[in-house]
C-alpha cells in the first residue's frame, strides 16, 4: 500500500530542504503561493520563518489549514452581511 504521505524538496533561502506532505496539502500550498503572487519557495520560506516549534512539514499543514479557514469564516462573515443588508428595514 502507497503511502499517502510524499517527500518532497524544497530550496528556502538557498538551502534545499525536503518536507513530508500529503498531495492535497501540497496542491493547497501551491494554489495559495499562486494567490498571493510568491513563488512556493518564498512562502514556504516565510513559514518556516514564523513557525515556533515543530517540523516545517506541519507547520505547512497548520499553514494551509488556517489559510481555508481563514477564508471560509470570511465568506460566512459576507454572506451574512449580504443576508442583513437585504432583510434590513429601510431608514427613514
Amino acid at each position: 500500500m502507497k503511502s499517502p504521505v510524499v517527500k518532497r524538496s524544497i530550496v528556502i533561502a538557498g538551502h534545499k530542504t525536503s518536507v513530508s506532505l500529503e498531495d492535497a496539502f501540497w496542491e493547497a500550498l501551491k494554489e495559495i503561493a499562486s494567490g498571493r503572487r510568491l513563488t512556493l519557495s518564498d512562502l514556504v520560506a516565510t513559514i518556516d520563518s514564523g513557525r515556533s516549534q515543530g517540523n516545517l512539514s506541519s507547520a505547512i499543514r497548520l499553514f494551509v489549514l488556517d489559510h481555508f479557514r481563514g477564508a471560509a469564516t470570511q465568506a460566512r462573515a459576507q454572506a451574512a452581511g449580504e443576508r442583513l443588508q437585504v432583510s434590513s428595514p429601510p431608514v427613514a
